[in-house]
């Protein structure tokens, strides 16, 4: 049985990849992160063989840790405590069931997943990382900085960025393929912003060169393999910065063929980065230059497949299929 890892909100590019597993012939089933809760019942005990064994019940399957043969890691989301609990155990609710589905996964541990869920947590978890392996294996980044300490941004505004620059966080508030949910963007810091720092120290943030763009790329990697689309919101009021605010004119994707040298790079820091997937964002700077950005191990990729056609469900089943051992029994 292929394990799908997702939410309950999750739509679309969940169910392209399920049926895809289906058509390679793989049983299926799909948990929500958010419901391992009361909702279900569960036991880690030892077997006959003093073997651990993970058995899960949900409202309409049971198995256990050994009926898994793969995993696709689509996203986590957290534990939800039911509303009827009393708030003074809402917090251990939580830590406990946490704990156990930590637990569910790490049985997991032996079979093949797109990502391994501790590479892709540390990974996401790190653009400081993400840039010095960006730049080890050939590609371009922006000059940036992370910091709570207001002194410091100014000097970088000065003198690194020359009055160009921007700031973001460094996780993400929410996610969706259009964008359209409540986040907080890129944006540009203009020099009368730099009198208003004073909350930085309560929120460390990332400041970055303003890099002049030609257009965006959004890259989704599976396993070797691009897909690549390009967006140009240069000439949007809003969206200039940040392709995801650009409300005030139409944006359409387009297909893009990434050149070798750049997808080569990119392919050398996914694997040492240890990840099978990936969406990676790259923007084209107004002189030809290619400018690495970040990778999210969870990106968003549905409205690639949707507008342009491309098979990336698809080959997440097939590239996590091959990884299976082919002893794995096929359903019937």
């Amino acid at each position: 049985m292929i394990l799908c890892l997702s939410h309950t909100q999750d739509f679309y590019t969940i169910d392209i990849v399920q049926n895809a597993f289906r058509e390679l012939g793989h049983d299926v089933y799909r948990l929500n992160t958010d419901d391992f809760s009361q909702e279900l019942t569960f036991s880690y005990a030892s077997q006959p063989d003093r073997s651990l064994s993970f058995t899960l019940h949900t409202r309409d399957r049971s198995f256990s840790s050994s009926d898994v043969s793969g995993v696709w890691y689509r996203k986590l989301w957290g534990v939800k405590p039911p509303p009827e609990l009393d708030p003074q155990f809402q917090s251990i609710f939580y830590q406990e069931y946490t704990t156990m589905r930590d637990l569910f996964f790490d049985a997991l541990r032996h079979v093949p997943w797109m990502n391994p869920i501790a590479q892709d947590h540390w990974i996401g978890g790190n653009k400081a990382l993400q840039l010095e392996l960006a730049r080890r294996n050939g590609l371009e980044i922006p000059e940036s900085l992370f910091t709570n300490d207001p002194e410091q941004v100014r000097h970088f505004f000065y003198e690194t960025c020359k009055g160009q620059m921007i700031t973001k966080l460094h996780g993400t508030l929410s996610r969706s393929m259009s964008g359209d949910t409540p986040f907080f963007p890129t944006t540009q810091v203009a020099e009368q912003d730099l009198e208003q720092l004073t909350g930085l120290p309560y929120c460390p943030m990332i400041f970055q060169e303003l890099v002049p763009k030609a257009y965006e790329l959004r890259i989704v990697y599976v396993d070797g393999e691009f897909f690549a689309g390009k967006i140009d919101a240069s000439s949007s009021a809003r969206g200039r910065t940040d392709w995801r605010i650009a409300s005030d004119i139409p944006l359409v994707w387009q297909a893009y063929t990434l050149p070798e040298d750049i997808a080569g790079a990119l392919d050398r820091m996914m694997k040492e980065m240890g990840l099978l997937f990936g969406a990676i964002d790259v923007i084209r700077h107004t002189d030809g230059r290619y400018i690495f950005l970040e990778v999210n191990p969870q990106g968003e990729w549905g409205m690639l497949q949707r507008d342009l056609g491309y098979a990336i469900g698809q080959t997440i089943a097939s590239k996590l299929s091959a990884r299976i051992p082919t002893t794995q029994p096929l359903m019937n």
